[in-house]
């Protein structure tokens, strides 16, 4: 109810795509906002963005990109504002400001002494047209079954239908409606905070249009090189791994399961086999390696990780059944129109099984990873930029946040992202997972002090502080 609400007030500023104006400027107009704000209202303004589909093109379509700004509650003279990047590809952040706004980390990080902006990327969220497929099975392990992969292909026939240009969705337009937002709100200079694939877009900021781009902050960097769908299967492989090594360095946790990792290697080779048999259903490959994905990005859910594979490796698949989801956490149309682009065209499918074959947790996710190859290539995104396969460099200062278990941006890719920027400072968060800020009060402070002075040194020294061990979770007896 409430997103048709918030379309439907789009659609009265007159910037939802029925009817599409004539193709030319970009367009800001004020909008009322949604959710409750309470006593921060006063803080707040809200309006649409409105720009070319396609930027020098003939087509007069337009999209409508919602935002968010946040006034600071203590504004520092001369600051930038910050842009704040959402992950995914496929995920949102305005609709959930005013939730945002109402937790600890806002009070510790989000518009305390800078103004932060907040905006969905052109086909997610609150934007129009949004590139959304409804109930799909998939998670960033791709499409976790063959209906899924079918469910989305379709979907891509059915938003050509509508008339969307699916090659203008993707890094470089999000990019340039930075710019054109920057330009809009009447901005010198601007700031970039991104999360998870945030950081990918940030990163394509500083490539495709750097105008104005002060400094970045890259919380669980995905750089432009890293392999998302050939190199999956074993950066989810070995993010199980550091948690059962953590188990076995663990007492308490080694004393109960003690034999953990060979357990669970017998059964990812017993699902490679074949369907396991639980109460509820037959379980596959691709509901233990979705599955695994998702309770190693989690900090609860890879603090349950040992008791929940214990459980299965016994063969009580109830875990399973709990995950069990027909409805992935993207909007899966601008998920697949910015992967199809910038991740699958440097990827082989080939190597993506080699180098999963002699590892029985990796070879869980391959069947999943391909499909994604499989879409893509009923997704017309238009030809890839070679630079959005390719190592970023930067003179631009820049904080890398890199938890130390992580199934999709594992700090490996931060080490080696790193060296390419003259002015980066990289900490990597021990015992934390995906998106170090959401837990670390100690990680918010950094990127205050950075985002104050960035070309001063961060003191890092409070992760390990904080985070001193990692503590597992049992189920009660």
């Amino acid at each position: 109810m409430l997103r048709a609400l918030i379309l439907l007030c789009l659609t009265a500023t007159g910037l939802a795509l029925a009817a599409p104006a004539e193709a030319g400027p970009a367009v800001y107009r004020q909008t009322s906002c949604i959710g409750d704000f309470g006593d921060q209202a006063g803080r707040v303004t809200c309006g649409v963005l409105s720009v070319d589909e396609t930027r020098g093109g003939r087509s007069s379509r337009r999209v409508a990109i919602p935002v968010a700004v946040v006034k600071a509650s203590a504004p520092r003279t001369g600051a930038p504002p910050v842009f704040f990047l959402h992950g995914g590809p496929g995920g949102d952040v305005v609709e959930s400001v005013a939730g945002w706004l109402r937790r600890q980390r806002a009070d510790e990080m989000a518009a305390v002494d800078q103004d932060w902006v907040f905006l969905d990327q052109r086909g997610s969220g609150l934007a129009t047209p949004l590139l959304d497929c409804g109930s799909v099975a998939m998670n960033d392990a791709g499409p976790l079954n063959e209906a899924a992969a079918q469910a989305l292909i379709a979907c891509g026939a059915r938003q050509m239908a509508a008339g969307v240009d699916l090659s203008q969705y993707n890094e470089r337009q999000v990019a340039l409606d930075i710019q054109d937002l920057r330009k809009a709100l009447g901005y010198r200079q601007i700031d970039l905070v991104g999360v998870s694939y945030g950081t990918s877009i940030a990163m394509a900021a500083l490539r495709h249009a750097p105008q104005g781009v002060r400094a970045v902050v890259l919380d669980s960097p995905w750089p432009p090189e890293a392999s998302w769908a050939q190199g999956g299967p074993s950066m989810v492989a070995d993010a199980v791994r550091v948690v059962m090594a953590k188990c076995a360095a663990d007492a308490g946790c080694a004393n109960r399961y003690p034999t953990l990792r060979k357990d669970v290697e017998a059964m990812a080779n017993r699902f490679l086999a074949g369907p396991q048999a639980g109460k509820a259903r037959s379980y596959r490959a691709d509901d233990l390696g979705g599955f695994l994905m998702d309770a190693a990005y989690s900090g609860q859910g890879a603090r349950q990780l040992p008791a929940d594979l214990a459980a299965m490796a016994r063969g009580d698949f109830s875990v399973l059944e709990a995950h069990r989801a027909d409805r992935s956490p993207y909007f899966e149309g601008q998920h697949l129109t910015h992967l199809c682009k910038e991740e699958m065209p440097f990827e082989d499918p080939g190597r993506l099984v080699e180098d999963a074959a002699d590892d029985p947790l990796a070879r869980l996710l391959v069947p999943s990873m391909l499909r994604y190859f499989e879409v893509c290539r009923a997704w017309p995104v238009g030809e890839p930029d070679p630079r959005d396969g390719a190592p970023q460099s930067s003179d631009v200062p820049a904080l890398f946040l890199a938890a130390e278990i992580d199934p999709g941006c594992p700090p490996d890719l931060a080490r080696a992202a790193v060296a390419r920027f003259s002015k980066g400072q990289l900490f990597i968060a021990p015992n934390a997972t995906h998106g170090v800020n959401g837990s670390s009060p100690c990680a918010r402070r950094m990127i205050r002090a950075f985002l104050a002075d960035p070309l001063a040194p961060v003191a890092g020294d409070c992760l390990a502080a904080e985070a001193p061990s990692f503590a597992f979770q049992y189920p009660e007896t």
